[in-house]
């Protein structure tokens, strides 16, 4: 096979899922070749929409706003955290964490949840509990990925059961969070295969935000099989 380029980002459309309370998403012409000489597009949305990472300064004003992290934060060599078959609503244990992770790395946590994506079951997502967020920054990771709507629960409608503790522990350390990701799936058999993964999140340079719509891609090389 080779190199293969593995897309990990939801397409960006009107009337596209957004977490309960966020802007919602509208991509209408604003120009038409027809009447300019041009398509141009106008779009309405939140800095959290679709595939995208959170800064920390989401979840708290003193923390690093997103045009002040490295560019290291959003791209590096990919772990796949496989918990796919948990329950809807289920707390991901911090035994699920892979052994021999290292600072650099990008853990992308595969709950297989993107199947649901458009459906009420998206919000049903499982969710790193708090001692697993923490085993993952003590390995030194401060780059992680999940194919949900959020690293936290997210409350079911009508609940006010909300929290904010794996984003408190993940952006108190400086970590980005990538939410909304797809496709991992198809990285979780790469890994499986020993093939080497590298992933792209890079945000769009947003001055000062909180966070930022990626389009998020995984570079697949099966010449590099992992031993």
């Amino acid at each position: 096979m080779g190199v293969e380029l593995v897309d990990l980002s939801v397409p960006i459309v009107t009337g596209m899922p957004v977490y309960p309370g966020d802007p919602e998403v509208e991509a209408v012409p604003a120009l038409t070749a027809a009447e300019s000489g041009v398509n141009v597009l106008r779009l309405h949305m939140g800095s959290q929409t679709g595939t995208h990472v959170d800064a920390p300064f989401h979840i708290d004003d003193s923390l690093p706003r997103l045009d002040e992290l490295p560019l290291t934060r959003f791209t590096g060599p990919a772990v796949v955290m496989d918990v796919r078959g948990l329950p809807p609503r289920a707390p991901i244990p911090p035994d699920a964490v892979p052994p021999g992770l290292e600072p650099g790395d990008v853990l992308l946590i595969a709950t297989g949840w993107s199947d649901h994506w458009g459906s009420g079951d998206y919000l049903a997502h499982p969710y790193p509990a708090p001692e697993t967020t923490e085993a993952i920054v003590a390995a030194g990771v401060r780059t992680v990925g999940i194919d949900a709507l959020s690293a936290d629960r997210t409350p079911p409608p009508g609940s006010d059961d909300f929290s904010l503790a794996a984003h408190r522990v993940l952006c108190g350390a400086g970590a980005v969070i990538a939410e909304n990701l797809t496709g991992l799936a198809r990285l979780a058999a790469a890994q499986a295969a020993g093939c080497a993964i590298e992933v792209s999140l890079f945000p769009l340079a947003l001055s000062g935000a909180d966070g930022a719509p990626v389009r998020a891609v995984a570079k697949v090389d099966d010449r590099a099989v992992l031993v």
